[in-house]
């Protein structure tokens, strides 16, 4: 295979945020501010509460209140502050789960891959099942069919009861974990319907499931029309899990529930700040801050947290969401659409989820045309072409032996978020020769 020497890489893979969309000028301001007040700097460079700093805690609340407008504010007691999203999904796996008791780990499939690893760590690495979408998002009927034979398998082996991990005032241990990225999700782009939701969550009640929902990218989204105004799209366009586990048929069946929101600013500020929340019932939350790390030296991101506070409280934050995140993704979504339209489109490629009124996040998810499949495309792309994508093969649910095991050898994944924004178009146009040069030597 030869590729031009010449050819620049062009990077759609790689899900960061590309260095100009960064708030430098307000981060500089922030920590110049915290590192400059004593009443900020003093409490952020010591241990911090294992809660997690109380104003950003509050300050969070505030600004979820705002945007999903749930029937009550979010109180700062549902807030547990963190590392991140990924930290926050390791910590909840220890103290919300057991090894042997907690029966599988479900996962939306296509999924973010890179949260298999940590279900693996926590003891689940052969225990990871995949659960397909469709067109609401997460199939119910195939996941209600899958916990009743999981429950029926758990009845004939004897597993009653925890055996690794000790009852504590703080936790329970749930028998299923359901995890999803729930609006805009990584990579299919889904949003899962508000009676969709609804149905997980009394299925989640039924079976005693934990459902983890990674509401990471909920804040950056657009009208899928590119006409549309974007004033129209200013409040979250569906109720979270965890808000709908806060009121559907009364509330929470106990004081932990079945939801958690697991939150980050790693696509709002930057993955480097290291800073995430948990938002649960007032116990889970609290449950969450009791891990033995947190316990042991407070929240782990004391300091950064002061800094991300200052940007929350004065609201440079959602300034910078409005004004250069969502209009310069919104921009980058369109591009990368409009080259497909042109380049992949009359090749049989098709757009998923383009039906969506609202659309958001980082990602396109592509459905190949039948005769090419993804790890072939990927892998001549970044050979012939130097351009790097996803493979749909990357998303499956690692170590899932199941008869309903996908390959997604059928799609691929671009990211829109990293690559400069005049490489776009390109990048996708020599996919397009790549995708050609595959279908004239059928």
């Amino acid at each position: 295979m030869y590729r031009e020497p010449s050819k620049q890489l062009i990077d759609l893979f790689r899900g960061w945020p590309n260095p100009a969309l960064l708030p430098v000028t307000s981060l500089t301001q922030a920590t110049s501010t915290a590192l400059s007040t004593p009443s900020i700097y003093q409490p952020g460079l010591q241990y911090g509460p294992d809660e997690g700093h109380p104003p950003l805690r509050q300050h969070i609340a505030d600004w979820l209140t705002s945007f999903y407008r749930p029937k009550d504010p979010v109180s700062t007691a549902r807030i547990c502050i963190s590392g991140g999203a990924s930290q926050n999904l390791a910590c909840v796996l220890q103290v919300f789960t057991d090894a042997a008791y907690t029966r599988n780990v479900w996962m939306v499939a296509p999924t973010y891959y890179l949260a298999c690893g940590i279900f693996h760590d926590a003891g689940f690495m052969n225990r990871l099942r995949g659960v397909p979408e469709d067109a609401e998002g997460i199939d119910i009927g195939f996941l209600e069919k899958a916990l009743q034979e999981a429950e029926a398998k758990a009845t004939a082996e004897g597993n009653h009861k925890p055996l690794y991990t000790l009852a504590r005032p703080w936790s329970k241990i749930y028998k299923h974990i359901i995890y999803l990225t729930s609006t805009f999700a990584n990579p299919s782009m889904k949003v899962v319907s508000t009676h969709r939701r609804e149905q997980l969550i009394r299925l989640a009640r039924q079976y005693d499931a934990l459902i983890i929902s990674d509401d990471v990218y909920d804040f950056l989204q657009w009208p899928s029309d590119p006409n549309a105004d974007l004033s129209t799209v200013e409040l979250a366009s569906v109720p979270r899990l965890v808000d709908i586990d806060r009121y559907l048929d009364g509330g929470p069946i106990d004081v932990f529930g079945n939801a958690m929101s697991n939150g980050s600013f790693s696509k709002l500020v930057g993955p480097g700040v290291r800073t995430g929340w948990v938002e649960g019932t007032e116990k889970f939350a609290y449950g969450v801050s009791q891990t033995g790390s947190s316990v042991s030296g407070g929240a782990p991101s004391q300091l950064t947290a002061t800094f991300v506070d200052h940007l929350v409280s004065t609201g440079a934050l959602q300034r910078h969401i409005k004004s250069k995140l969502i209009p310069s993704y919104r921009a980058r979504y369109q591009q990368v659409l409009s080259a497909i339209d042109d380049n992949l489109v009359p090749l049989g490629f098709q757009v998923a989820a383009r039906t969506q009124l609202v659309v958001g996040g980082y990602f396109i998810w592509l459905d190949l045309p039948p005769s090419i499949k993804a790890s072939v495309l990927t892998e001549r792309a970044l050979a012939e072409e130097n351009v790097r994508i996803g493979s749909g093969a990357l998303f499956k649910v690692q170590g899932d032996a199941s008869d309903h095991h996908q390959d997604f050898e059928g799609s691929v994944r671009l990211c829109f978020a990293w690559e400069e924004f005049d490489q776009l178009y390109e990048g996708v146009r020599r996919l397009g020769n790549t995708a050609r040069s595959i279908l004239n030597k059928r």
